[in-house]
């Protein structure tokens, strides 16, 4: 697939695997997707198997996510995890403000936005995620949800950082429902998410940014999802789970 941008496919375990779990799914995929260049891989398992995860997949070509990250550095924040913790097990990518997260831990934009500014200081990288309720989209409101979320989370992000920062695109209708955005859907809110880049930034920052689509992905609807100009990767939850459908995930993206 010739993109301007390289793709980048994240597996979002959410709260799943033990550490044992972990490592077989980990050295599956290791097998499975070892000659694979064509894309960023990135895994992002619970805080209790970062350890042992960074270990496994140590001079491999899959990188390793944290699924959420404290705005602060040190100090009286009881179950919070730092920068500085993340980093010890090479951690790259830090996904921020899933709609999970919004939605039970009342995460707001501002906040969001906080975590992004520490995730860039510590010389990580943010995957920021927004996306609209089947409500907001139903009423019209799709664009208007989008854009007070784009601005919202980037707000005090410069040119540079944006450029070291990914965003997935996840209609919240669409996680782990079974119901996917059509492509021509992706494309549009992916489009429209590129454009406000250009408006919040320039037109070279918005080209350069890269965009997964998120929401019941799987080996089925991924090589359909890829080929959409402005989609460029995807945010996988439950087909992350098991080493056959996130390594075909991977491969029929290519």
């Amino acid at each position: 697939m010739n993109k301007e941008r390289k793709l980048i496919i994240a597996g979002n375990w959410k709260m799943n695997k033990t550490v044992a779990e972990a490592l077989d799914l980990v050295r599956g995929l290791r097998v499975e997707l070892g000659s694979v260049k064509e894309v960023d891989i990135v895994v992002c398992p619970p805080y209790t198997a970062l350890s042992e995860v960074s270990k496994a997949v140590l001079d491999s070509n899959i990188r390793l996510g944290a699924q959420n990250m404290s705005e602060n550095n040190v100090g009286a924040f009881t179950g919070e995890i730092a920068a500085g913790m993340l980093k010890e097990f090479s951690v790259r990518y830090v996904i921020l403000g899933h709609s999970e997260r919004r939605q039970y831990q009342k995460e707001s934009n501002e906040l969001i936005a906080k975590k992004a500014a520490a995730v860039h200081a510590a010389a990580l990288k943010p995957i920021i995620c927004v996306g609209e309720t089947l409500a907001e989209r139903e009423s019209g409101r799709m664009q208007e949800v989008l854009e007070t979320q784009v601005r919202g989370s980037l707000a005090g992000l410069d040119k540079e950082q944006m450029q070291e920062t990914v965003l997935a695109y996840e209609p919240v209708w669409a996680i782990g429902t079974g119901k996917t955005a059509t492509t021509a859907q992706a494309q549009e809110a992916h489009a429209f998410i590129r454009d406000l880049l250009v408006k919040i930034f320039d037109e070279t920052v918005a080209r350069r940014v890269r965009i997964q689509y998120g929401g019941s992905v799987k080996p089925s609807n991924a090589r359909e999802l890829m080929s959409q100009p402005d989609v460029d990767g995807a945010l996988v939850g439950g087909a992350a789970l098991e080493v056959r459908s996130f390594a075909d995930i991977i491969k029929n993206s290519i």
